[in-house]
């Protein structure tokens, strides 16, 4: 069985790197597993949206994504733990478990956001999809 564990970042809320990154490398050292450090860049769901951004904007965001991550690794990630890096393009969810399933993960860590009733209603969270869809252990590290 893999050791290898999935690091859930979310860029816009420092709280989710904040709260996870020591769990994880605590379990990392533990276990001598590597930690991959994911980022999903959501699509925009519906081809009409697309038309309101400019052609490249999902390039750009991917890149940016991947540049933003490099630099929370170096700086976040301890010298002791190995990592890697991973930039995904989709639906949250589906991507997270995704990557999980392809470097053969044995673990999923992620923090939970703070409850925003009405986006939750509407939505969901990512966090209990990913719970109730994932086929290895979710610590889901609450800020």
């Amino acid at each position: 069985m893999s050791k290898d564990i999935v690091l859930a970042v979310d860029l816009n809320h420092h709280e989710s790197w904040d709260a996870a990154v020591p769990e994880a490398v605590g379990i990392a050292r533990a276990k001598g597993a590597r930690i991959h450090l994911v980022v999903v860049v959501p699509d925009f769901g519906m081809a009409m949206v697309s038309d309101f951004f400019p052609p490249d904007f999902e390039r750009k965001a991917l890149e940016r994504a991947w540049d933003e991550l490099h630099k929370l690794a170096e700086e976040k990630m301890p010298e002791d733990v190995e990592w890697q890096a991973h930039v995904a393009h989709g639906d949250i969810a589906e991507e997270l478990l995704r990557v999980t399933g392809e470097v053969g993960a044995a673990m999923i860590v992620m923090a939970s956001h703070p409850v925003d009733h009405v986006r939750h209603f509407l939505v969901g969270s990512q966090a209990e999809r990913i719970v109730a869809r994932s086929p290895v252990s979710v610590l889901v590290v609450r800020q």
